[in-house]
């Protein structure tokens, strides 16, 4: 029987998949982050097509009830080199066609993006839209082989990448800024170099990355701000038999046209 919901001590699982995969729970993280967005009051969240849902470079994260019934929140993971250009390329290639050769470049050894990390009210203030998925995907990284990760960032989070190890990246915008996604709005185009190692990662951080990686499947109570949640993580990628990075590093360097709507996605972290 579940354990249910509580303010004392949340018990959540979070577990990792290709988004195609499972389009069942992707409907389901497109549900949630989206009101919670519109409660923002951010209209433009994505263009109408949700294109990652069938990218196949696109891994997921989702933080659920231990029925999956119900979702909380979650983040993802887009590989260099899938259906589509990354997240950062269709909200900035407009603003500063830069972005394009550099982002190719990386996703030579395999480059990704970290994008579209939410939470639920229901659950806010225990560290899942912040700390503990962040830490999870890069967790990740090393099944996926991915050598490097890019990330916009609201102001907010900047911080909190850092300190997981990502850097800003100068060489795009305005010394890697961006008005995004409207004039009034700044996003910093963020950096990280080393996910495998973690050599720019603070070692707190650090700590917890490595000790997810060695039980990728394990029960763990974290504590944020003295909040305690359970979770039950389930970060061993499923039917990764059918993932084929060098195919999606070969495609990366194919150069994809944007569509005007493209400008007008929301994938900042």
């Amino acid at each position: 029987m579940d354990t249910p919901l509580s303010k004392e001590k949340p018990v959540v699982r979070l577990r990792a998949f290709r988004a195609v995969d499972d389009p069942e729970t992707c409907a389901l993280f497109v549900e949630g982050h989206t009101h919670v967005l519109t409660n923002f009051g951010i209209q433009k969240i994505t263009s109408a097509r949700h294109g990652w849902l069938t990218n196949p470079a696109v891994f997921v994260l989702i933080v659920e009830s231990l029925d999956k019934k119900k979702v909380y929140g979650g983040a993802r993971l887009h590989v260099a080199g899938g259906s589509e250009p990354l997240p950062i390329e269709q909200a900035t290639g407009s603003l500063d066609p830069a972005i394009y050769p550099l982002i190719r470049r990386y996703a030579l050894n395999g480059t990704g993006e970290g994008c579209g990390l939410w939470n639920s009210r229901e659950i806010a203030g225990y560290g899942i839209g912040s700390i503990f998925l962040t830490r999870a995907a890069i967790a990740l990284t090393p099944q996926i082989g991915l050598k490097s990760l890019f990330a916009l960032c609201a102001p907010y989070t900047v911080k909190l990448t850092e300190s997981v190890g990502y850097r800003l990246e100068p060489r795009v915008g305005n010394k890697g800024t961006f008005y995004y996604p409207k004039i009034d709005l700044i996003a910093t185009t963020m950096i990280f170099e080393d996910p495998e190692g973690l050599s720019t990662t603070s070692e707190e951080d650090r700590n917890a990355i490595m000790e997810l990686r060695t039980n990728l499947n394990a029960v763990r109570t974290e504590v944020l701000r003295k909040k305690e949640i359970e979770i039950h993580y389930e970060l061993k990628i499923p039917n990764l038999d059918r993932w084929n990075l060098d195919a999606t590093i070969a495609n990366s360097q194919i150069i994809s046209p944007l569509t005007a709507n493209d400008q007008n996605n929301l994938n900042i972290l």
